[in-house]
């Protein structure tokens, strides 16, 4: 059985994950207003796979026979001043999540909840994913030094990561 506070925080990391969607979401709608074609289907993927990370949750809660409660969520930031200040952002967020999740995996084993911290390895595994990646992404625009014809290369490779 999960301890009411788990439920409370699995709650929390639910609208956190509805946080991050509605962020890429965003992120792609600015990718798509400043010419990034592949870098706003690639954030698009992105904010899918989030909602997708906030159905998992919602369902746990469910076959745990807990109540999923979703929360009024702020508002992410619209304006960028570029796709390394996204990218840059997008990094910082998911050590965020990362951290969050950590921090749950230490709850269920502090309080034995052997079950939740199973369901939370697929998380931390996932994270360290999304990670790699985005640090990954970083690294290729800050190689480019964001000089246009270089930023038209990672916007091609952002299309492919996504079409991967």
């Amino acid at each position: 059985m999960i301890k009411q506070e788990m439920v409370v925080n699995l709650n929390k990391q639910l609208n956190l994950e509805l946080f991050s969607s509605n962020l890429y979401l965003q992120m792609s709608s600015w990718c798509n207003s400043n010419k990034l074609e592949g870098s706003s289907k690639f954030f698009k993927q992105q904010s899918i796979e989030e909602t997708s990370h906030m159905h998992r949750l919602f369902d746990y809660l469910i076959d745990s026979g807990n109540t999923p409660k979703i929360s009024s969520i702020d508002s992410p930031p619209e304006h960028f001043p570029s796709l390394k200040e996204i990218v840059q952002f997008s990094y910082e967020h998911e050590k965020m999540i990362s951290k969050k999740i950590k921090n749950l995996s230490f709850q269920a084993i502090d309080t034995k909840d052997y079950l939740t911290f199973h369901f939370l390895k697929w998380y931390v595994e996932e994270q360290c994913e999304e990670e790699k990646m985005f640090k990954s992404i970083l690294d290729r625009i800050e190689l480019v030094n964001e000089d246009p014809s270089g930023l038209y290369f990672v916007d091609q490779i952002l299309k492919k990561i996504n079409n991967s």
